[in-house]
């Protein structure tokens, strides 16, 4: 596997620029893309679900987005030490009624020596938000680049 920088151990500017990335690739919603950032026995815990390998992440990723429609994610750097990095997150979606969500959440990330995640633990709650209160309007994919993070959002 080639390396995937940054690597760690983590700076606080690589360790946002890893939390940017991350980002970025899961605004592509995108399984087969996102799924090669992490090991090929990587480990999560996603609300309910504890996915283990890329196999089973790609399939959990592909459900989630089956089901979690216009999806559109912030993630901001919480802190970090070594190869592991908290985060926390807020993104916004509905459902196929229209519902929409505003799913907020904190993820605790562990990587090896080559830059990839061997170790994802999110914990997320839903809160239902009106069409009028949605923050994240840029088109699908990635956020772009003045777009107010969490922090200036105040969320």
């Amino acid at each position: 596997m080639d390396p995937r920088p940054p690597l760690p151990p983590f700076t606080a500017e690589t360790a946002a620029q890893k939390v940017r990335m991350a980002e970025d690739a899961w605004n592509t919603r995108d399984p087969d893309r996102v799924v090669k950032v992490y090991t090929e026995d990587t480990r999560w815990r996603n609300r309910a679900e504890f996915p283990v390998g890329r196999g089973q992440v790609h399939e959990f990723l592909v459900r989630k987005w089956a089901r979690e429609l216009d999806y559109r994610l912030i993630k901001e750097l919480w802190a970090f030490d070594g190869a592991r990095i908290a985060v926390r997150f807020v993104y916004e979606w509905h459902d196929d009624s229209g519902q929409w969500f505003r799913s907020h959440g904190n993820e605790n990330w562990q990587f090896n020596a080559l830059g990839y995640m061997e170790q994802r633990h999110a914990s997320i709650n839903d809160r239902p938000i009106t069409e009028a209160q949605r923050l994240f309007r840029w088109p699908l994919g990635p956020r772009p680049a003045d777009h107010p993070g969490l922090t200036e959002l105040g969320l």
